[in-house]
């Protein structure tokens, strides 16, 4: 009789065990999120980690602390993420540059194959190519022309080497068969400052540093990088019909966990992620800031995005002969 009750017991243990896991598995996030931005505050990925961040703010119950922590084209804050205990409670908020960095092999074995697991895009971002007005360019064509009577002499800013600024730089010297000097800076708005102080002569800016520029007339745009013309600066022409028809480059921006994440918790991520940016209030800001929101995406097909942008970067390394600075 004793054996019988000892039985029914440990059966009643074991079932109300087996009912409470599913309901402690829902609790993430029951502490603060770390989101980590790889980019200076103020920038075009600050903007987008704070907003999505409030959002998932108020749909999970718990803060997500925005932690900026630059340098190295993003790969000091993407490796703090990469090294963080996989439990969903340090994401990283990155761009095209985690690809970029890799296919430099300015991080060897560091990759977002290696390293992370994608939770879900975020949006999608062109970049500005802008003059300091005292270059006294005001199409690609007098660039071009410029550069070439003056090989080495010009200077293009970017965000730091393997940013997005500088393998648009690398890409348009290939493109336009131009020798520029690269002048890296630790993020955008630090090299768009000193693009309107005269210190350098061009950047390829996200439209997040460039639009306010722009309407202050400070600086001069010339092309955008994407394939359509950017909705917030119509007159500006792409690169494309600028005269340089394989250049075609908008950055994406997404949320990548350490490799070994529970599942449980990417998945409430990943809806949570997706319903932010559902609402209008966060697709009218992250447009106005000069970015669209990334429609949903399945694991399986953000992953493949990303695989082909790699072997893309890759390719460009491979046949412009990059080296890692």
């Amino acid at each position: 009789m004793k054996h019988l009750i000892r039985s029914s017991l440990c059966a009643l243990t074991l079932l109300a065990a087996a009912a409470f896991a599913p309901a402690h598995a829902q609790e993430y996030p029951d502490k603060p999120v770390r989101l980590i931005v790889p980019w200076p505050a103020g920038g075009l990925v600050d903007i987008a980690a704070r907003l999505v961040g409030t959002s998932l703010q108020s749909s999970l119950g718990q803060p997500f602390v925005v932690e900026n922590r630059p340098g190295a084209g993003g790969a000091i804050g993407a490796d703090a993420v990469a090294k963080a205990p996989p439990d969903g409670y340090t994401l990283v908020l990155t761009t095209s540059a985690l690809n970029m960095n890799a296919a430099l092999k300015r991080t060897p074995g560091f990759s977002i194959a290696n390293e992370f697991v994608p939770v879900a895009p975020v949006a999608y971002a062109p970049s500005v190519l802008v003059a300091r007005n005292a270059l006294g360019v005001k199409t690609v064509a007098e660039l071009i022309a410029l550069a070439r009577a003056k090989p080495g002499k010009l200077t293009y800013a970017s965000a730091g080497p393997g940013s997005p600024a500088h393998l648009y730089g690398e890409l348009f010297k290939s493109l336009a068969r131009v020798d520029m000097l690269h002048v890296p800076y630790k993020g955008a708005p630090q090299a768009m400052t000193d693009l309107m102080a005269g210190e350098v002569d061009l950047l390829f800016a996200n439209a997040a540093v460039a639009l306010p520029q722009l309407k202050g007339d400070r600086v001069r745009a010339l092309a955008v990088t994407s394939v359509q013309r950017f909705a917030a600066a119509p007159e500006v022409p792409t690169l494309v019909e600028s005269g340089l028809p394989a250049f075609e480059a908008d950055q994406w921006l997404g949320i990548l966990a350490p490799r070994g994440t529970p599942p449980a918790a990417l998945q409430r991520l990943r809806t949570a992620i997706v319903q932010a940016l559902a609402r209008d209030e966060v697709r009218a800001k992250l447009s106005q800031s000069g970015m669209s929101a990334a429609a949903a995406a399945t694991p399986a097909e953000f992953t493949a995005a990303l695989n082909r942008e790699f072997d893309t970067w890759q390719a460009l390394v491979k046949s412009a002969n990059l080296k890692a600075e």
